[in-house]
C-alpha cells in the first residue's frame, strides 16, 4: 500500500470543511474493520490500532471538529512512532492545528515534521503551512510587524528550497501582499513624522518605500512626500529628483499633480 500523497494548496478563503474532506481524501487510502469505542472520550489515552486512531481524526476532521481530530493524529505518532502512519499523521495534525486557528501548534507540527523528514517529498507543504500560519496573522499596519516579517521570511524560505512547486507559485504572490503591508507601515510612520514636522525622519521611511518596496502601491505616494519633505528641509534639488522619477513612472497620478504644484510654488523646475 502506497503511503504517498499530494496535499492541496489551502487557505481559508476555500470552504473549511470541504477543503479538510479534499486533503484526507487525497491523503488517506480506504481502511476497514475500524472501530471507535463509544463509551471512552476521543482524546482519552487507551491503546488503539493505528488505523482506529488515524480513522478518527480522519473523521473528526471531516466533521470540522479540529482540535479533536489534531489530539488524535498526534495520538497516532504517540501510540505508534515507527509506524509509516506516524508521518502521515504528524501533517494531518498541523493541517487540523491550521483549520482551528491554532497557528502556534500548526507551525511546531510542521516544524517537527520537517526536523524528522528532512528531505521527504512532502516537506514543500509543511512550509507552506507554516508560512499561511505566519500569513493569515498578519496585523493592521498601525501595529508592530514582526509577525509580517516572519511570514515574509517563511514564504521566502519556501520559494528558495522549493522554487517549482505549486506551493511557491502561491507563495510568490503572497509575497507582493506582504511587502505591500510592509511598506503601508513604513507609510504610516512617515506621515506620522511628517505632521510633526521631523522632515529628516519622515524623509528616511519614505526613501525606504522608494528603494526597498518599489513595486508596491505605497510608491508615488513616497516619492509625492519625498518631494514634501526635501523641500521642506530646504534642498530642492533632491526634491526635484524625486520629483522627476515620479513623473516618469506615475505621471498621471494625484501624487505627480500634487508634487508639480508644490515644485511651481517654491520656485522650482518639475
Amino acid at each position: 500500500m502506497s503511503l504517498g500523497y499530494d496535499p492541496p494548496m489551502l487557505t481559508k478563503t476555500m470552504t473549511r470543511i470541504g477543503a479538510a474532506t479534499a486533503l484526507v481524501l487525497i491523503a488517506s487510502p480506504v481502511l476497514t474493520g475500524c472501530s471507535t469505542s463509544k463509551n471512552k472520550a476521543d482524546t482519552q489515552y487507551v491503546a488503539r490500532d493505528v488505523s482506529t486512531l488515524y480513522n478518527s481524526g480522519k473523521d473528526r476532521l471531516d466533521r470540522g471538529q479540529y482540535k479533536l481530530a489534531a489530539a488524535l493524529f498526534d495520538e497516532v505518532e504517540r501510540q505508534h512512532p515507527y509506524s509509516p502512519w506516524a508521518r502521515r499523521a504528524q501533517l494531518m495534525s498541523a493541517f487540523s492545528y491550521y483549520m482551528n486557528t491554532d497557528y502556534a501548534e500548526s507551525i511546531s507540527a510542521a516544524q517537527r515534521f520537517l526536523s524528522i523528514h528532512t528531505g521527504n517529498k512532502d516537506a514543500p507543504y509543511a512550509y507552506y503551512l507554516i508560512a499561511l500560519c505566519y500569513y493569515e496573522q498578519i496585523a493592521d499596519v498601525t501595529r508592530d510587524q514582526k509577525i509580517t516579517q516572519q511570514a515574509l521570511d517563511s514564504l521566502g524560505e519556501l520559494i528558495r528550497r522549493y522554487p517549482d512547486t505549486r506551493y511557491a507559485a502561491d507563495a510568490r504572490l503572497k509575497v507582493d501582499l506582504v511587502n505591500d503591508h510592509l511598506a503601508g507601515k513604513e507609510m504610516e510612520v512617515g506621515r506620522f513624522y511628517q505632521r510633526r514636522g521631523q522632515w529628516l525622519a519622515a524623509t528616511l521611511r519614505f526613501r525606504s518605500v522608494v528603494d526597498k518596496y518599489q513595486t508596491t502601491t505605497h510608491t508615488p505616494e513616497a516619492l509625492e512626500r519625498l518631494v514634501e519633505s526635501y523641500l521642506s528641509l530646504g534642498i530642492p534639488a533632491e526634491a526635484q529628483k524625486a520629483a522627476a522619477v515620479l513623473g516618469r513612472n506615475y505621471p498621471g497620478t494625484k501624487w505627480y499633480e500634487r508634487s508639480y504644484k508644490l515644485m511651481q510654488e517654491h520656485g522650482v523646475k518639475a
